[in-house]
């Protein structure tokens, strides 16, 4: 066993490691090269923030609708190409968004967008666990830190092409060639073969994983709690990068009068402050324990965009974005590793239904911060993030403490 976790990875796992980096950046990049496009789509179809809101829920929808087919597919066609294919068709969603002449095409678009990113959302992160297992130590975590540089650079190129006075025809065209190239070179270098077989995921609660009779009713119970609090914790992360991705531009642009450039800097200063929280949290955990660090972090997050809510500033939004970003980096995957542990659950189990469940921050958000917009203002309908950081104090109990 130490000779294994010790040993050099073979030059195929080194490469392996790249790709599945390379599917992460592109995944990251792809919709973020969008998303600082959506004032200007807005503006063009004439739409209000309530349709607004419930035609970007579409993309969410759409992963939520598509999210339970990608384990077949995953077992069908092998994890690296369900990453690269999903890759192509977000691309082309994407795309056919940016061109969009009226709110049900630009909702269909994001719609199928979403399930494709959903697809490979689960693929890249289950060949990832792949190279992880070859490797014999965690790499899952510099992975989806990749995905924030990838992010940041989508969003970056966006607004150069928005400063440049770039059209979103050529400018979205650009990004699918290029990300496509980028993901067709990675398959070549991912890990051969089928995938690993796992438990099922679905079987909860089944005879040879159940507590003894005695002790099953009050276990079951508190795994229910638990489990309901973790996913209350994953929604608040989900919720605060909703807020990044489908209302920063917006509220820097038109309730701000930011530069349409300018506006640009919000999600990038989330999603890059995100990075930054990924990068140092496993050495925060190991030092303060996951409960310290979520804990810390909800409060960065309901502080930094407090004030910036209450004393709205472009300078102090770009950094109430950038707070948030970097206080809820470190709870999808907390929440993640602690429902993959829970007792009386078969592996994976806590992790799947925490997951599935999730997803739901993404799908709800936009319409009722939209709804909540129309009725008042944007600016009240972001308070849905401090909300959050809120939320996450309130439940940060059934993480674990330092180990001392």
């Amino acid at each position: 066993m130490t000779v294994d976790v010790l040993r050099r990875p073979a030059l195929a796992d080194r490469r392996a490691r790249v790709a599945v980096a390379v599917l992460f950046f592109t995944n990251g990049a792809l919709f973020a090269n969008l998303l600082p496009r959506y004032p200007q789509i807005k503006a063009d179809l004439g739409i209000g923030n309530a349709a607004y809101g419930l035609a970007v829920a579409a993309f969410p929808a759409g992963a939520v609708t598509a999210g339970l087919a990608a384990g077949i597919l995953v077992r069908r066609f092998g994890s690296a190409r369900v990453a690269v294919g999903g890759t192509l068709l977000t691309g082309v969603g994407i795309l056919a968004a940016g061109l969009a002449d009226s709110v049900v095409v630009f909702a269909g678009a994001l719609f199928l967008a979403g399930a494709m990113d959903a697809f490979t959302d689960v693929a890249q992160n289950a060949h990832g666990l792949r190279v992880q297992r070859r490797y014999g130590r965690s790499v899952i975590n510099s992975f989806h830190a990749i995905w924030s540089i990838g992010a940041v650079t989508g969003g970056s190129m966006a607004a150069a092409a928005i400063a440049l006075g770039v059209a979103r025809g050529p400018h979205l065209l650009l990004s699918a060639v290029v990300f496509a190239v980028a993901a067709c070179v990675a398959l070549r270098y991912c890990l051969p073969g089928p995938e690993t077989e796992a438990e099922p995921a679905a079987d909860i609660g089944a005879e040879d994983s159940a507590p003894p009779p005695s002790r099953a009713p009050a276990a079951g119970l508190r795994t229910g709690w638990v489990l309901a609090a973790l996913v209350l914790i994953a929604t608040a992360g989900t919720l605060v990068e909703d807020a990044g991705m489908s209302w920063a531009t917006l509220y820097l642009s038109d309730s701000l009068h930011a530069t349409a450039a300018l506006a640009a800097s919000g999600y990038v200063a989330l999603v890059g402050a995100q990075f930054v929280g990924r990068i140092v949290g496993d050495r925060l955990v190991d030092r303060f324990g996951q409960r310290a660090v979520a804990r810390s972090g909800a409060l960065i997050a309901a502080i930094g965009m407090g004030l910036a809510l209450a004393v709205p500033t472009v300078p102090g939004t770009v950094l109430g974005f950038a707070a948030a970003g970097f206080g809820v980096a470190t709870l999808v995957p907390a929440a993640m590793h602690e429902a993959d542990e829970l007792p009386g659950l078969k592996p994976g189990s806590g992790l799947t239904l925490v997951s599935w469940l999730m997803r739901l921050g993404f799908l709800l958000s936009p319409p009722v911060v939209g709804l909540v917009a129309d009725a008042t203002s944007l600016r009240v309908g972001l308070l849905v993030v401090p909300l959050a950081g809120l939320l996450v104090l309130l439940c940060a109990g059934v993480l674990r403490p330092r180990r001392d």
